[in-house]
């Protein structure tokens, strides 16, 4: 499984992929043919991605809604970053999506093509039909990807929240 855009791919990792992203680097990048640029995988971020893969693990079936997926450049398979839904969409068709890139790669249109094809992609799912987003207050680069890929900023206080 996989989603393509005209410059990159969104590919999901599956647990084993996602624990070995976090422990051992070099090594996935080896078996995946790609050099990992996301975000630096440290702190909180790095407790995220092994509580996900834990998730992933326990629910093998259902690990596209648990894990992250690479946000890879198809021209030189440099990974720019990562996207992810935060579980599975609950009752009412919602589902939440994170992202984030690496600091070299920011301003160039990498995570507007990405959201944007990740939503599409999630909204052809069944039971899918609604996206959300929570941007951090004051994240002006983040708000305007939303914004790009038609969310609706809908509910403001210590952050904010965004429907598509």
């Amino acid at each position: 499984m996989q989603i393509q855009t005209q410059r990159l791919e969104l590919i999901p990792l599956p647990a084993e992929a996602l624990f070995r992203l976090v422990r051992d680097r070099a090594a996935l990048e080896t078996e995946w043919h790609c050099r990992y640029q996301g975000e630096e995988i440290c702190g909180a971020f790095r407790d995220i991605l092994l509580a996900q893969a834990e998730k992933a693990q326990a629910d093998p079936d259902n690990y596209l809604w648990h894990s992250f997926w690479l946000v890879l450049r198809r021209a030189d398979r440099v990974v720019v970053g990562m996207v992810d839904f935060k579980s599975l969409p609950d009752r009412n068709g919602v589902v939440e999506i994170g992202y984030g890139l690496g600091e070299c790669h920011r301003g160039c249109g990498y995570m507007t093509e990405t959201v944007e094809a990740f939503c599409h992609w999630a909204k052809t799912c069944q039971g899918v039909h609604q996206v959300v987003a929570e941007t951090e207050d004051g994240n002006l680069a983040s708000e305007a990807v939303l914004r790009r890929c038609g969310f609706v900023e809908c509910f403001r206080d210590e952050s904010t929240w965004w429907f598509r």
